[in-house]
């Protein structure tokens, strides 16, 4: 391979596949994560490269901008064609009544992370949390305690470079992070990490926003981008919960389809656009909303108790949340990915015609990442006539959006 590491990140980010995972800035020290006048995570070289050995060829098998590898089935898993294998899947809660009421649905990821750790089986927990000196902002951080695991806990809808912390490479520990990240760290696991690789927990991503989208959510509440923010939740304290910000004495907050539906939602990025794994199919453990579904099929998010779903992708997942189940940390439910399939409509459609719309970017001059493994095309053909519609749909905005 030539070029280097400099040139395969120019490569992605000039092809608008950058996932912003922050993975360059565990194979270059040179590398920094920040936002770019869009208002998404990019890698910059803010110093001559010092990439480790091997780095480019890592970066080419790893970066979720240039593939992602479906993983290999375990044996015994069943396999759904749109939501991936499993060993197990479940509705699932937190029985501690705090966590499962901060945490976005039914908080099993938050009480998974803080069982991890007053247990032993992890050191840390790597994650992503509300920035506290700049509260508009999520940063990467390394969960220590019970209160640190509960202070991370709910949704972040903004961009945040998970694998930019040094922790998510240390032996012993857990990381909990986006679909891409994931797979970014199983794919460079091996010659990254001296020793096991971290237990991996990922959740159903519907993309990352812009930042400036959550700005532009502050501001039609009342909250200037002048304004100091004191604290800002996306989600939770209830299922599916409320953006809620404080500024001084004024506390501001918008429901979830003003919040997502209207404003966060419509600000993702392209990648997350062609996404073909928005459902953690390489982590060990994946967790999602168990949304109840109207008379129409479609989720309802009414206020309520919060519900997760829950799967093991990995032995070792499967494993991990047994042992929680005995320790009296989660209570499950029986659940089957056909019903989880029918509450996650963005997540099976995104999948099922992705075929369409990669071939609709290329065709406009855009290439996107390639998918290995997923069996896109098997799904596409299914809806032929849809299928056409999306391509042309989709080429049609790319080229519009290049036109700019």
């Amino acid at each position: 391979m030539t070029g280097g590491l400099e040139a395969a990140v120019a490569d992605v980010l000039a092809r608008d596949a950058c996932s912003g995972c922050g993975l360059c800035s565990r194979l270059d020290p040179a590398v920094r994560m920040e936002l770019d006048g869009a208002g998404f995570a990019r890698p910059r070289f803010t110093a001559p490269s010092a990439a480790i050995p091997d780095a480019e060829a890592i970066f080419r098998r790893s970066c979720p901008g240039v593939v992602v590898r479906a993983p290999a089935v375990p044996d015994g898993a069943a396999v759904h064609p749109l939501l991936g294998a499993s060993l197990g899947v479940w509705s699932a809660w937190a029985t501690d009544p705090e966590i499962r009421h901060t945490g976005s649905s039914g908080g099993a990821l938050t009480a998974l992370h803080a069982w991890l750790l007053a247990s032993g089986r992890a050191a840390r927990v790597t994650g992503a949390a509300v920035d506290d000196r700049a509260p508009r902002r999520t940063v990467p951080v390394s969960i220590m305690t019970r209160d640190e695991a509960l202070a991370a806990a709910g949704s972040r809808y903004a961009p945040v470079a998970a694998l930019d912390n040094p922790d998510v490479l240390v032996p012993g520990s857990a990381v909990c992070a986006k679909p891409c990240e994931i797979s970014a760290l199983r794919q460079s696991a091996d010659d990254l990490v001296d020793g096991e690789p971290p237990l991996m927990l990922s959740f159903f991503c519907a993309g990352t926003p812009s930042q400036h989208a959550t700005d532009a959510l502050l501001a039609t509440l009342g909250v200037d981008a002048r304004d100091e923010v004191g604290t800002l939740r996306y989600r939770g304290r209830g299922w599916p919960g409320r953006f809620t910000a404080t500024s001084g004495d004024r506390t501001v907050s918008a429901d979830y389809d003003a919040s997502w539906g209207s404003t966060l939602g419509p600000a993702t990025q392209w990648r997350c656009k062609v996404c073909a794994d928005a459902v953690g199919e390489a982590a060990d453990i994946v967790s999602a909303d168990a949304w109840e579904a109207d008379e129409h099929g479609y989720p309802s998010f009414a206020d309520g108790d919060g519900v997760s779903a829950l799967i093991a992708r990995t032995e070792r997942g499967l494993r991990t949340i047994e042992e929680a189940v005995a320790a009296g940390v989660l209570e499950l439910a029986p659940l089957t990915m056909e019903r989880l399939a029918a509450a996650q409509p963005l997540q099976t459609e995104r999948r099922r015609f992705l075929h369409a719309r990669l071939w609709g970017s290329m065709l406009a001059g855009r290439r996107p990442p390639r998918y290995p493994g997923f069996a896109l095309l098997r799904l596409s053909a299914a809806a032929p006539r849809t299928a056409l519609r999306v391509l042309r749909g989709t080429a049609r905005r790319v080229r519009a959006a290049r036109a700019r």
